[in-house]
Protein backbone atom coordinates (compact mmCIF):
# COMPACT_ATOMS: atom_id res chain seq x y z
CA UNK A 1 0.00 0.00 0.00
CA UNK A 2 1.21 3.49 -0.74
CA UNK A 3 0.15 6.87 0.52
CA UNK A 4 -0.33 8.38 3.90
CA UNK A 5 -3.29 7.79 6.21
CA UNK A 6 -3.97 9.27 9.62
CA UNK A 7 -5.83 7.43 12.35
CA UNK A 8 -7.57 9.16 15.22
CA UNK A 9 -8.83 7.67 18.47
CA UNK A 10 -11.28 10.30 19.62
CA UNK A 11 -8.89 11.59 22.28
CA UNK A 12 -9.45 15.27 22.94
CA UNK A 13 -5.66 15.66 23.15
CA UNK A 14 -5.29 14.87 19.43
CA UNK A 15 -7.59 17.71 18.40
CA UNK A 16 -6.32 20.21 20.99
CA UNK A 17 -2.63 19.60 20.30
CA UNK A 18 -2.84 18.76 16.59
CA UNK A 19 -1.63 15.21 16.04
CA UNK A 20 -2.95 11.80 14.99
CA UNK A 21 -3.02 8.66 17.12
CA UNK A 22 -1.23 6.89 14.29
CA UNK A 23 0.12 7.53 10.83
CA UNK A 24 0.30 4.88 8.15
CA UNK A 25 2.97 5.54 5.53
CA UNK A 26 3.20 2.70 3.06
CA UNK A 27 4.09 -0.45 5.01
CA UNK A 28 5.03 1.50 8.14
CA UNK A 29 2.70 2.36 11.02
CA UNK A 30 3.75 4.91 13.63
CA UNK A 31 1.61 5.03 16.76
CA UNK A 32 1.95 8.22 18.81
CA UNK A 33 2.66 8.23 22.51
CA UNK A 34 -0.41 6.56 23.97
CA UNK A 35 -1.41 6.70 27.62
CA UNK A 36 -3.90 4.83 29.77
CA UNK A 37 -6.81 7.15 29.09
CA UNK A 38 -10.06 5.48 28.15
CA UNK A 39 -10.81 7.69 25.16
CA UNK A 40 -14.54 6.96 25.24
CA UNK A 41 -14.86 8.55 28.68
CA UNK A 42 -11.57 10.52 28.83
CA UNK A 43 -10.89 8.98 32.24
CA UNK A 44 -7.71 7.38 33.52
CA UNK A 45 -7.16 4.84 36.32
CA UNK A 46 -4.87 5.65 39.24
CA UNK A 47 -3.07 2.28 39.05
CA UNK A 48 -0.05 2.11 36.72
CA UNK A 49 -0.72 -1.50 35.67
CA UNK A 50 -4.30 -0.59 34.76
CA UNK A 51 -2.96 2.38 32.77
CA UNK A 52 -0.49 0.09 31.00
CA UNK A 53 -3.25 -2.36 30.05
CA UNK A 54 -5.51 0.44 28.77
CA UNK A 55 -2.65 2.00 26.82
CA UNK A 56 -2.06 -1.36 25.12
CA UNK A 57 -5.77 -1.61 24.26
CA UNK A 58 -5.55 1.89 22.77
CA UNK A 59 -2.48 0.91 20.73
CA UNK A 60 -4.19 -2.30 19.58
CA UNK A 61 -7.19 -0.30 18.36
CA UNK A 62 -4.97 2.05 16.33
CA UNK A 63 -3.00 -0.87 14.89
CA UNK A 64 -6.21 -2.70 13.97
CA UNK A 65 -7.43 0.32 12.05
CA UNK A 66 -4.09 0.31 10.22
CA UNK A 67 -4.43 -3.39 9.40
CA UNK A 68 -1.91 -4.59 12.00
CA UNK A 69 -1.73 -6.31 15.36
CA UNK A 70 0.74 -6.23 18.23
CA UNK A 71 2.56 -9.06 16.39
CA UNK A 72 3.57 -6.51 13.73
CA UNK A 73 5.32 -4.18 16.22
CA UNK A 74 9.04 -3.78 15.53
CA UNK A 75 9.90 -0.94 17.94
CA UNK A 76 8.43 0.16 21.26
CA UNK A 77 9.23 3.04 23.60
CA UNK A 78 7.99 3.14 27.18
CA UNK A 79 7.84 6.50 28.94
CA UNK A 80 7.25 6.71 32.69
CA UNK A 81 7.69 9.54 35.19
CA UNK A 82 8.70 7.07 37.92
CA UNK A 83 11.13 4.25 37.12
CA UNK A 84 9.70 2.22 40.03
CA UNK A 85 6.42 1.94 38.08
CA UNK A 86 8.05 0.05 35.20
CA UNK A 87 8.63 -3.34 36.81
CA UNK A 88 5.00 -3.81 37.92
CA UNK A 89 4.06 -3.43 34.22
CA UNK A 90 6.42 -6.16 33.02
CA UNK A 91 3.92 -9.06 33.15
CA UNK A 92 1.38 -7.04 31.13
CA UNK A 93 4.04 -6.01 28.61
CA UNK A 94 5.40 -9.56 28.36
CA UNK A 95 1.89 -10.85 27.64
CA UNK A 96 1.61 -8.34 24.79
CA UNK A 97 5.13 -8.53 23.35
CA UNK A 98 6.86 -11.62 24.76
CA UNK A 99 6.45 -13.63 21.57
CA UNK A 100 7.11 -10.61 19.31
CA UNK A 101 10.27 -9.30 20.98
CA UNK A 102 10.35 -5.81 19.41
CA UNK A 103 13.30 -3.51 19.94
CA UNK A 104 12.47 -1.56 23.11
CA UNK A 105 13.55 1.45 25.15
CA UNK A 106 12.29 2.73 28.50
CA UNK A 107 12.70 6.40 29.34
CA UNK A 108 12.04 8.19 32.60
CA UNK A 109 10.51 11.57 31.82
CA UNK A 110 7.70 13.92 32.66
CA UNK A 111 4.36 13.33 30.95
CA UNK A 112 1.76 15.89 29.85
CA UNK A 113 -0.62 15.30 32.77
CA UNK A 114 0.33 14.35 36.35
CA UNK A 115 -2.36 11.63 36.28
CA UNK A 116 -0.44 9.86 33.50
CA UNK A 117 1.92 7.22 34.86
CA UNK A 118 2.59 5.21 31.69
CA UNK A 119 2.95 6.08 28.02
CA UNK A 120 3.89 3.89 25.06
CA UNK A 121 4.65 4.51 21.41
CA UNK A 122 5.16 1.82 18.82
CA UNK A 123 6.29 1.41 15.24
CA UNK A 124 4.89 -1.49 13.24
CA UNK A 125 5.30 -2.90 9.78
CA UNK A 126 2.38 -4.19 7.76
CA UNK A 127 2.82 -7.43 5.83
Amino acid sequence: MTGRQTITSGSTFEERIGYARAVVDGDHVYVSGTTGYDYATMTIADDVVAQCAQALRNVEAALAEAGCTLADVVRVRYLLPDRADFEPCWPTLRAAFGAVRPAATMLVCGLADPAMRFEIEVDARRH
